[in-house]
């Protein structure tokens, strides 16, 4: 692979991609390695993931994602977003589309900058349970929301170290092999939380997480009986909002609400994934 790439550069609430057209098979790298490269910071294009559009005989288009380490995800809702204005952007699809994923299809809608999702059906969820940590045991809570998800809430969040406990939860035995992400939240006022996330694959602290956000809304709509919607702040000051319909402890018709910024397009250089 020698000749340039076009690419767009997108964020929602701060969480970045890369996003190549691929439905001419332009891409003939082998995507992991090329996500690892293309998503180095300051030494290549730099980004949380890589998003790959792609043809599809059954719904608008699917998508290959590859978070920053190579790693293939299921879901990721902030990208999600982010790949559906781009479809619309680029005339793939109109203003309402369906698209596939790992985790299962997609159903989206355009709101000029903003975007929302439907999320896929959340799955084993666990309410307040202990997990053993080198601080001491932690109460916890999980749930699949697309991917994996541990939450905890934190006490002082805005300056709190979560990148060390984040690292250890991700790696818990509790959650092996596959691992798992980790949202620690504080409450405000009724029907609004703060998150910070640990991400695995990004393996890093993430200025937003959208299934995480999902994840942590749903659990504390559980936890404490909010209804929908909950608005979420995220570390980039961004504020994603999360619908549902709660029957006891289970969840349906989740969506997920926010911006889906076009930060930038060009041509990816030889120069970018061959250093």
């Amino acid at each position: 692979m020698k000749n340039t790439i076009p690419f767009f550069k997108m964020n929602g609430c701060g969480n970045d991609f890369v996003l190549i057209d691929n439905r001419k098979d332009r891409l003939d790298a082998d995507p992991a390695e090329f996500t690892r490269r293309i998503c180095r910071r300051k030494i290549s294009v730099g980004a949380d993931g890589l998003i790959i559009i792609e043809a599809s005989d059954h719904y608008d288009f699917q998508w290959q994602f590859y978070n920053a380490d190579g790693s293939r995800a299921e879901m990721c809702g902030n990208g999600a977003r982010c790949a559906a204005r781009f479809a619309h952007q680029m005339g793939i699809a109109g203003e309402e589309m369906v698209f596939l994923t790992d985790a299962g299809p997609i159903e989206a809608e355009i709101l000029k900058e903003r975007v929302k999702i439907k999320m896929t059906a959340p799955s084993d969820c666990r309410l307040e349970y202990d997990l053993a940590l080198s601080s001491g045991q932690r109460r916890v809570s999980s749930i699949n929301t697309g991917v994996p998800h541990v939450v905890m809430e934190m006490e002082g969040l805005a300056e709190a170290d979560v990148v060390t406990p984040g690292r250890e939860i991700r790696h818990h035995q509790h959650y092996a092999p596959a691992g798992t992400n980790a949202n620690f939240i504080e409450l405000a006022e009724k029907g609004k939380l703060h998150v910070r996330t640990y991400e695995r694959g990004v393996e890093d602290e993430t200025l937003a997480c959208g299934t995480g956000c999902v994840a942590a809304a749903l659990v504390t709509a559980s936890r404490v009986l909010w209804p929908s919607p909950v608005h979420v702040t995220t570390r980039s000051g961004g504020i994603l909002t999360i619908h549902f319909k709660k029957d006891g402890h289970r969840f349906r018709d989740v969506y997920l609400e926010g911006d889906a910024r076009i930060v930038c397009s060009g041509d990816i250089q030889p120069d970018a994934w061959l250093i």
